[in-house]
């Protein structure tokens, strides 16, 4: 049985507007450009025409990606029941055994962002957070080790007002 893949509803509707703006207004002004180039001339030798050629097939590789993917994603739009563990849109705060804190938001493997704290719901932090509650301590292994932590936040709105 294949795995699903889940996103929150704000990762669904970055992913639409990503599509939408490369197929909308992009796309069309990279066509532009590539014809202006042809019409320069030489296209052997022309490489705006060539940067153009290869910026267009990108553009339609990542638009082909996007039309399936936005279609194959269950959107996660309700909080869950019980809002005292940790499932899939939390962002959990874990504490490690030198006092340390790092928060992070379960999210789908579409709209995961190391910089923001934003992980996967199939990495190993993900994983063993889980089904968890405050106060609950966890041995996680993780690719630098594995490290001692405990659960010490959860909450399922941004932590901050310009979070998402």
């Amino acid at each position: 049985m294949a795995r699903r893949d889940y996103i929150t509803g704000d990762g669904w509707q970055r992913l639409r507007a990503e599509l939408d703006h490369l197929w909308r207004e992009r796309r069309p002004a990279v066509t532009q450009a590539l014809a202006d180039a042809a019409a320069e001339g030489d296209r052997s030798e022309n490489a705006e025409y060539i940067y153009r050629k290869k910026e267009l097939r990108e553009i339609d590789r990542r638009v082909r990606y996007l039309s399936r993917r936005v279609d194959e994603l269950t959107v996660v739009r309700q909080q869950p029941a019980d809002r005292s563990r940790v499932f899939f849109g939390a962002w959990v705060t874990l504490q490690n055994t030198r006092g340390e804190t790092a928060t992070y938001r379960i999210v789908g493997a579409d709209e995961t962002d190391a910089a923001s704290g934003c992980i996967s719901v199939h990495s190993p932090v993900a994983k063993a957070v889980l089904g968890h509650a405050v106060g609950e301590h966890l041995e996680i292994q993780r690719p630098a080790g594995s490290d001692a932590f405990e659960i010490v936040a959860i909450s399922y709105q941004p932590p901050c007002a310009d979070c998402d």
